[in-house]
C-alpha cells in the first residue's frame, strides 16, 4: 500500500511517543510540598521543589532554626518510579549518595515519595500563588561600576535558584566534585512593577539569618533577571542571574 504524507506523519509522531521517556510530570505535579514534623524540641520541615524535570528536597528545623541537609537534580520518571541524579548534595560524606531511586505517587494534594532503603515521606501540596518569576537561574555575573562582569555557566562550578510560585532556594554547588558551598530558601513575592521580596526560612551558614526580610528590585531582559538589593549581610548587590537551558 502506497504511504501517503499524511500516514508517515502519524507512523514518525507515533515512534516519537513511543519513545519518549516518560519523564515529564503532569502540569498538576508541579509545585512545592512540605511535611511539617512537631516535637517537644523542635519543629522539622522536609520541603520538595518539583518542577517539569528537576528536584529538590531540603530539610531544616525551627524553634531552633537548624540547617539539615538538600539535596536535587535532574529527574526521571518512568510511571510511578522516578530517578534523580543529583548534582548536590550536602550529606554526601556521610551516605555517598549520588543518584535518588524510588516511588512516587500523588492522591490529591499529597505525594508519596518512597526512597530506596531510606525512607518513605508523606508531604502536601503547598497552596501558593505563581509569581512574576518563575524557573531555574544561574548565577551569571554582577553589574558593577564598570558595567556588567559576566561569568561563564558551562563550567562544573554553578550558583542556581530555583523559584516556583512563591518559593526559592539558591545552591551553590560543583558538579564534578559535588563540592557543596551553600544554600538558602524561603518564600518570595514578585511584582510586576520590578519589586521583590526574599523571606528566609533556612540558611545553611548562618541560621540567625532566619526570618529575615530581604528586598530587592528587579528587571527581566530576556533570558537575564537583574537583582539588586542587599545581601542577608548587609552588602550591596547587583547580580546578573540568567535563564538555565541545561
Amino acid at each position: 500500500m502506497k504511504m501517503t504524507i499524511n500516514n508517515l506523519l502519524f507512523c514518525i509522531c507515533l515512534h516519537l511517543i513511543l519513545q519518549w521517556p516518560l519523564a515529564v510530570f503532569c502540569q498538576s505535579d508541579v509545585g512545592v510540598y512540605e511535611e511539617v514534623i512537631n516535637s517537644e524540641t523542635s519543629i522539622l520541615t522536609n520541603r520538595i521543589l518539583l518542577d517539569e524535570d528537576y528536584f529538590v528536597w531540603t530539610a531544616f528545623g525551627s524553634n531552633p532554626a537548624s540547617f539539615i541537609h538538600t539535596m536535587g537534580g535532574y529527574i526521571i520518571r518512568d510511571g510511578d518510579k522516578f530517578q534523580v541524579k543529583l548534582e548536590f548534595n550536602s550529606i554526601i560524606d556521610k551516605d555517598s549518595v549520588k543518584v535518588l531511586t524510588g516511588s512516587m505517587t500523588f492522591k490529591g494534594n499529597i505525594m508519596i515519595i518512597s526512597i530506596d532503603k531510606w525512607k518513605t515521606i508523606n508531604l502536601s501540596k503547598v497552596v501558593s500563588q505563581k509569581q512574576e518569576l518563575e524557573g531555574k537561574f544561574l548565577m551569571a555575573g554582577r553589574v558593577t561600576d564598570q558595567g556588567e562582569s559576566r561569568r561563564r555557566l558551562d563550567v562544573p562550578r554553578k550558583t542556581m535558584k530555583i523559584l516556583i510560585n512563591n518559593y526559592f532556594q539558591w545552591i551553590a554547588f560543583n558538579t564534578e566534585t559535588f563540592e557543596f558551598s551553600g544554600t538558602g530558601g524561603g518564600k518570595y513575592i514578585a511584582d510586576k512593577g520590578g519589586a521583590y521580596v526574599e523571606n528566609i526560612d533556612f540558611f545553611s551558614k548562618n541560621s540567625a539569618r532566619v526570618g529575615a526580610k530581604l528586598p530587592f528590585s528587579y528587571q527581566l531582559k530576556g533570558d537575564d533577571w537583574f537583582h539588586q538589593g542587599k545581601s542577608s549581610a548587609g552588602d550591596p548587590l547587583h547580580e546578573i542571574w540568567t535563564k538555565r537551558k541545561n
